[in-house]
């Protein structure tokens, strides 16, 4: 009998900037999931220090280190297959507009270190794609729904800084692949809700009705006021405001099916479930879900955020017929995960 040769695997590896995030710790998950080798890249800037779930895993290594570094991100980039491109200031509304100059500046720096390293790499090393994670707010300026890829390039700028500057870094990637050939894909998140997300580093005390914010995103944010006796309860603005609350975990699972589909090379995609909510509908789910259906809901409005979008409505298309990506976990599911997550959260004093 022929006796048969054994070939090693060897796998794919990934870098992930920004791997310490909301969004990256999902990514991390799933990656590994998949089969690949992760590397994440983080300097804690937002959340502080923090260990990684996936320490001690040998198929994950971490890199504490700054985005903004092409030094260091074409190092890291030198035997990676992928590169994905997550790091951002970035945290939640408040941040848009406390701290706009920052938000442009920071987050200019790293596209240019990232799109500066993916380009080296692209030359020296085994770099296939680069995968940029935009988002929705690209939209911000959309006077008709849904939105579908395209329709950023026919609208007026984003008045947000940090809108212009996501719009900035997809210009930035496209034109790092006209000029030197990188290849890319531009993925555009909505609302990614999930569980995992603490105090900001550099979070101020923001007040609505009796209760200190500290996450600045709207579910979280409204579960912390119901688990804290608020009532009644308060929103920013009319609570007519049509949001798409896409779980964290089918995110991930739709960026890195982009990452590698040869049908995403040079293109965008909107990520998102297709279920509408208003703010006024997701706050009766939680009221409802932390109280019972027999308590009344009581709402008092405050004064709304400059930059609150009305309507971000995506068109899924794109994503489902060439990626065949659906996000398929429900609203209802999500909030049972985060509010158990942010009991917890509450007890141990990170919110």
């Amino acid at each position: 009998m022929r006796a048969v040769s054994r070939v090693s695997f060897v796998a794919e590896r990934v870098l992930i900037s920004g791997s310490a995030g909301f969004i990256g710790g999902y990514l991390t998950s799933e990656l590994l999931r998949r089969g690949y080798q992760v590397v994440g890249v983080d300097n804690f800037s937002k959340y502080g220090p923090r260990r990684s779930p996936h320490a001690g895993n040998p198929d994950y290594a971490f890199v504490e280190g700054d985005a903004a570094d092409a030094d260091l991100m074409t190092s890291l980039l030198a035997d990676c297959e992928y590169f994905i491109a997550g790091a951002a200031m970035v945290g939640g509304i408040s941040y848009f507009h406390r701290y706009p100059y920052d938000l442009l500046a920071s987050n200019e720096r790293i596209m240019a270190a990232s799109c500066d390293a993916a380009v080296t790499a692209l030359r020296q090393g085994r770099l296939r794609r680069l995968t940029y994670l935009s988002s929705s707010m690209v939209y911000e300026s959309a006077d008709s729904w849904p939105s579908a890829e395209g329709q950023q390039a026919q609208l007026p700028p984003p008045p947000s800084a940090y809108g212009f500057q996501k719009l900035a870094g997809e210009y930035f990637v496209r034109a790092a692949h006209d000029q030197y050939g990188l290849p890319y894909t531009i993925v555009r998140p909505f609302n990614c809700v999930g569980v995992g997300e603490s105090r900001a580093v550099r979070a101020e005390d923001v007040s609505s009705g009796d209760v200190k914010l500290a996450l600045s995103h709207v579910v979280p944010d409204l579960v912390i006021k119901v688990l804290k006796g608020q009532d009644p309860l308060h929103i920013l603005g009319s609570g007519n405001q049509v949001r798409h609350y896409t779980y964290g975990g089918d995110l991930a699972r739709g960026i890195v099916t982009a990452m590698a589909h040869p049908r995403a090379a040079g293109q965008d995609f909107n990520l998102s479930t297709a279920a509408s909510t208003t703010v006024r509908e997701l706050a009766r789910l939680i009221w409802t879900k932390i109280n019972g259906a027999d308590v009344p809901l009581r709402i008092e409005h405050e004064a709304p955020f400059e930059h609150d979008v009305q309507r971000r409505v995506p068109d899924t298309t794109k994503a489902r017929t060439v990626l065949g990506f659906v996000a398929t976990t429900s609203l209802d599911e999500v909030l049972d995960e985060v509010i158990g997550w942010i009991r917890e959260a509450i007890a141990a004093g990170l919110v």
